[in-house]
């Protein structure tokens, strides 16, 4: 009984002996805790998507068209929100939330660089202007004076009279067209310099220059709406920029950094370590009004969707909580050329977009 103690003792010495020595030399150095694994964000992005297509609205609340390739400005895609109506007496801005009959103005691009305005209940309405005018034509042709956007002023350049004649008879009321001035009209709320981290301006647009939106949820949106028994409505009455076809309805809620292309499209690409593409920086949610109600091609506005749809379950911004979200506010980084079937990238996340008021 001794021996088999002694022999017991003796292998269970051995056991922890071996032990020791396998510690030494492969477990010294290892750390005490696991490593921590490495952050999720990056392998949460979403893939790639496609941009479906581009719409510029040349002028504000009118009816906009569709183009297979656009240069992307800082202050927005170019044409883009380049003109507004105003109220000839209080010299303020027309807008299609109080007269929907604005979305029955249509305008056009000419082969030789004019813009074509046009009344569609109205054939003989009609007027050309240069689409790109020069500050020589602005001074020999209009006036340069002041005018009211979400109650500040900011410069313009006013048409004659004479010009904007059949629209006025078309809205009972004395207007005038006037053209963005050149004094820069620079981005408050979200677009601010103190939160954007730099000073960006825009032409006659809301709040920021490029609105994004995602068919994604325009498809989820529009299946509600089916099945409530309602119609279904085009992605036109959100008026966005760029559509992307996205993979996740909603998913844009999060976006914070988006890329378009990969190729040698802005001033970026060519620095050492750069990517390529032209960044935008995702400013904020698009709070919606009732605009998305009215029927671009008819005028007429529906007493409650998609507003009342939206307001169930898209009231998802706490800095602006009596309105529903659709669609995303942007800033680009960089100029350059981007067309219908380019990528667009998302490349950082964040939880932290709060709706800041602008205007």
């Amino acid at each position: 009984m001794e021996l088999g103690q002694a022999f017991m003792i003796a292998l269970f010495t051995l056991l922890a002996l071996n032990a020791t020595i396998m510690y030494f030399f492969f477990y010294k150095d290892a750390p005490s805790t696991p490593p921590q694994q490495p952050q999720q964000t990056q392998q949460s992005l979403p893939p790639p998507t496609e941009i479906l297509s581009l719409r510029i609205y040349p002028i504000k609340s009118c009816r906009g068209f569709s183009v297979p390739s656009a240069r992307l400005l800082k202050t927005g895609l170019d044409l883009d929100r380049n003109w507004m109506f105003i109220d000839a007496s209080k010299r303020k801005f027309l807008t299609i939330r109080q007269l929907s009959k604005m979305t029955l103005i249509d305008t056009a691009l000419s082969p030789d660089d004019e813009l074509i305005v046009s009344i569609r209940t109205e054939p003989k309405a009609r007027i050309s202007i240069p689409a790109h005018p020069s500050r020589d034509w602005l001074e020999a042709n209009t006036t340069l004076r002041s005018a009211d956007i979400w109650g500040t002023e900011t410069d313009a350049w006013e048409y004659a009279p004479s010009l904007t004649a059949p629209f006025s008879e078309f809205f009972h009321k004395d207007v005038r067209l006037v053209y963005k001035g050149p004094t820069p009209r620079v981005l408050k709320g979200n677009g601010a310099p103190e939160h954007l981290g730099r000073t960006e301006a825009t032409k006659f647009a809301d709040l920021a220059p490029v609105q994004v939106s995602s068919m994604a949820s325009m498809e989820e949106l529009n299946g509600r709406l089916k099945a409530a028994g309602e119609d279904e409505i085009s992605i036109e009455r959100f008026r966005p920029n760029i559509v992307v076809r996205g993979s996740v309805p909603w998913a844009e809620d999060s976006w914070k950094t988006l890329r378009i292309g990969s190729g040698d499209s802005g001033p970026e690409a060519e620095k050492p370590g750069k990517e390529g593409g032209l960044v935008l920086d995702v400013a904020a949610r698009c709070a919606r009004c009732q605009v998305p109600n009215v029927d671009p091609d008819t005028a007429v506005k529906h007493k409650r969707q998609p507003w009342d749809m939206l307001m169930k379950y898209r009231v998802v911004d706490e800095g602006i909580t009596y309105k529903p979200c659709f669609g995303m506010l942007c800033v680009p980084r960089e100029e350059g050329t981007i067309e219908v079937g380019m990528s667009l990238e998302v490349t950082e996340l964040t939880e932290d977009h709060k709706y800041i008021k602008g205007m």
